[in-house]
């Protein structure tokens, strides 16, 4: 704080002007140092009141800021950023991340995940997470593999009722699946295998086809054709799996549906929820999230994943249909 003097000067009094001139000289210059210098030179090695050396600010230390801390950044506190906080970090906040908001992330969004962008994600791009659209992985096989182009019919119980800690279907198959050839050409079907297999990205877009209901479509789904190991002498490459996980928010209320060939498995929350596995034509499964709930472990409000697993193993159709409920699908 700068310390502020007054000084009322009275002239002397009398009929002798010069000596009444003279010691009001005198007199004025030595009070109005506000020091205890020179009174007869009249000058002052400070000016400012606050008893240290020189500084001019009247704040007392020794810094020369004038805020009565030992910082010299002129903002009260001891951090020496100069922000006016004590996190020492220079963007006036509490966090101590350096980013200017109250996250504690120190990327300067107000999302808390630290990527920089406005998603929530973590990942640093801008993928919005709530969407219909669903990131899926097909992966091209070819005619000579063991479990392409062999037995048909309805084969249930290929996979385990829960998802392996991998993210991936546990095989439970043979010898009671004769659709399948064994547990290592099984493993082939969703894991990329060089030589064996190639993947490809596929989004899998649901349209809402009426208020609430969202749905895929497809009648002649062959969504590489003439790539990977191509044909191979068909119309279309008939011979692949696709893959997908997503996540969703269970509110009550939610259908998934499911209507093609050939083999698929839905899992929520990691329990199989539908079970077509084969080499058939079209079939239907349909998962009731409701009257589902207790033996798939939902609770309404909470978040849940599906994954979602296809396959194509057979030449003359592939029919490919999703029907749902859920409007805000989250990809993974």
């Amino acid at each position: 704080m700068f310390a502020t003097f007054s000084l009322l000067v009275i002239p002397a009094c009398g009929d002798d002007g010069e000596t009444g001139d003279s010691a009001g000289t005198e007199t004025g210059t030595a009070e109005t140092t506000g020091e205890t210098d020179s009174a007869e030179t009249g000058t002052t090695t400070q000016g400012d009141g606050d008893g240290d050396p020189a500084t001019g600010d009247g704040d007392g230390d020794q810094t020369g800021d004038g805020d009565g801390d030992q910082t010299g950044d002129g903002d009260g506190d001891m951090s020496g950023d100069g922000d006016g906080d004590q996190t020492g970090d220079g963007d006036g906040d509490q966090t101590g991340d350096g980013d200017g908001d109250q996250t504690g992330d120190g990327d300067g969004d107000q999302t808390g995940d630290g990527d920089g962008d406005m998603s929530g994600d973590g990942d640093g791009d801008m993928v919005d997470p709530c969407g219909t659209v669903l990131l899926s992985t097909v992966r091209d096989f070819q005619i000579a593999h063991p479990d392409m182009q062999y037995v048909v019919g309805v084969d249930e119980g290929i996979v385990e009722d829960t998802l392996g800690i991998d993210g991936k279907p546990v095989y439970a198959g043979d010898p009671t699946t004769p659709t399948t050839n064994g547990v290592d050409a099984f493993n082939q079907w969703y894991n990329d295998v060089q030589d064996v297999n190639m993947p490809f990205e596929v989004p899998i877009e649901l349209i809402e086809i009426e208020p609430g209901l969202y749905e895929y479509d497809n009648n002649a789904f062959f969504p590489i054709d003439d790539q990977g190991w191509g044909n191979e002498g068909n119309d279309h490459n008939f011979h692949f799996t696709l893959e997908l996980h997503t996540q969703f928010q269970y509110q009550g209320g939610e259908v998934f549906t499911f209507e093609g060939d050939d083999d698929l498995w839905v899992f929520v929350n990691g329990q199989l929820g539908i079970d077509l596995g084969g080499v058939h034509g079209p079939l239907e499964g349909s998962i009731d999230m409701d009257a589902q709930a207790q033996e798939l472990g939902l609770e309404i409000g909470q978040y849940y994943d599906l994954d979602f697993f296809f396959a194509e193993r057979h030449t003359s159709q592939s029919n490919f249909t999703i029907t749902t409920t859920i409007s805000c699908f989250n990809p993974q």
